[in-house]
């Protein structure tokens, strides 16, 4: 079932309103380097500041939408709804707590198994990305001051295009698409690492064409996956598969360069196992 505008609109409302609010306690957290580091079980990091703001976050959402459901990375499932909030209250908690700001708080709503509403709030980095579904994206410092954004017209390899990519321990234990990556690194212009957040804004504006994780969660991206599609890329797993809650990798694009890596990476399987679905590099 298609959900309204004025709903989406009010939702985006809240969603910013929680991001807000998250980013409040993150950065006084962050900046009076004010925390204690815990390692949870699957060998990432944790700190205060993420239970405070997953909690900040799901306050303001809560009260906007008591009968929606949320899915936290410090609290888990909670609640049982056609509507579910994605919330990883500090994506990047290794860049948080060694003090370089490329980390974000990520806020999706998924209604039905479908993503319909992100916002990608990076605020020690001074960028907010969202987008609801059919109402393009748009980027900004602030809820206040977004402009449309839009991915490039690339359309093949070449000097003029760019990759990023993020995690790839699993994809480096499979020859074929490890030998596959190589070559549309050779066939690139510039290959970069920006990793998390930043790589799926630089390509939601137009300033890269491709990126390529193999080792992450849906809550890491799940705003951005909406991002990106509203800005007209494309976004897929490595498999050229949909985006639901066992995701585990990703390949997003322009759409040219999006089929053209999704063909030269069909070497092999989806490299990542399902049983490991936070490494203990994403943090």
């Amino acid at each position: 079932m298609a959900l309204g505008r004025a709903f989406l609109e009010r939702a985006l409302v809240a969603a910013h309103a929680a991001a807000d609010a998250a980013e409040a306690g993150i950065r006084a957290r962050y900046r009076a380097r004010d925390f204690a580091v815990e390692t949870k079980a699957d060998a990432t990091p944790v700190t205060e500041a993420d239970r405070e703001a997953e909690v900040a976050i799901k306050r303001v959402l809560r009260a906007a939408f008591p009968d929606h459901a949320c899915y936290g990375e410090e609290e888990g499932r909670e609640g049982d709804s056609p509507f579910l909030w994605l919330i990883d209250p500090i994506d990047g908690t290794k860049s948080f707590v060694r003090g370089y700001p490329f980390f974000s708080t990520q806020i999706a709503l998924m209604h039905e198994g479908e993503l319909v509403l992100g916002v990608s709030a990076a605020g020690e980095y001074g960028e907010r990305a969202w987008a609801i579904e059919g109402g393009g994206a748009f980027l900004g410092t602030n809820a206040a001051d977004g402009k449309s954004i839009r991915v490039a017209a690339t359309d093949g390899f070449g000097p003029a295009s760019a990759i990023s990519t993020g995690n790839l321990k699993s994809l480096a234990r499979d020859a074929g698409r490890w030998n596959a990556l190589a070559g549309l690194v050779a066939r690139t212009g510039r290959i970069r690492g920006y990793g998390d957040f930043l790589h799926y804004h630089l390509l939601a504006r137009g300033a890269i064409d491709l990126v390529i994780e193999s080792d992450l969660n849906i809550l890491d991206v799940a705003p951005l996956v909406v991002v990106v599609r509203e800005a007209g890329g494309v976004f897929t797993t490595l498999d050229g598969g949909p985006i639901g809650l066992d995701l585990g990798s990703a390949l997003a694009g322009t759409p040219a360069l999006h089929a053209l890596a999704l063909d030269a990476l069909a070497a092999g399987p989806d490299p990542t196992p399902r049983q490991d679905l936070r490494p203990a590099d994403r943090g």
